[in-house]
């Protein structure tokens, strides 16, 4: 299993502020485009979740802005499991200018696994053992020493 690389993101114009700055909201949606990609890199889309009768909904999410994101800068997102339980999925976010490699943002959201048929939560272990270990392997991964 492979570390994900990071999520390259160039902003488009309707995503600015009357000056040109990213505005504040779409970094959420930054951040949920980043986990699908790494979901992706994983070989478990959220469609294929879905697919199997789960969903993961989100608990909270938290942003800090540490600088300014403009129009015409890429950026990088390196989503990193921060904490699986089996029935809880944190994240956390780093967004860095793609080209001066300066951290822009830093974020995290918390979320659980419900089944999609009557919201209750789901042991991932007991329901889908072989996503449950997904996350346990790659989480053990993103929280090695050698980031």
């Amino acid at each position: 299993m492979e570390k994900f690389t990071g999520y390259l993101r160039t902003p488009f114009y309707y995503e600015t502020d009357q000056m040109g700055i990213i505005h504040h909201s779409n970094y959420i949606r930054w951040f949920e485009e980043a986990r699908v990609a790494l979901l992706d890199h994983l070989d478990f889309s959220y469609q294929k979740i879905e697919e199997t009768g789960i969903i993961i909904p989100v608990l909270e999410v938290n942003c800090q802005y540490k600088e300014m994101i403009r129009y015409g800068e890429s950026v990088i997102i390196y989503p990193t499991i921060e904490k699986y339980t089996g029935t809880r999925l944190d994240f956390s976010y780093q967004i860095y200018g793609a080209e001066d490699q300066k951290l822009r943002t830093i974020g995290s959201s918390k979320h659980c696994f419900l089944s999609a048929e009557n919201q209750r939560l789901l042991k991932l272990s007991r329901f889908y053992p072989e996503l449950d270990a997904l996350f346990k392997n790659y989480a053990q991964l993103d929280n090695a020493k050698e980031k």
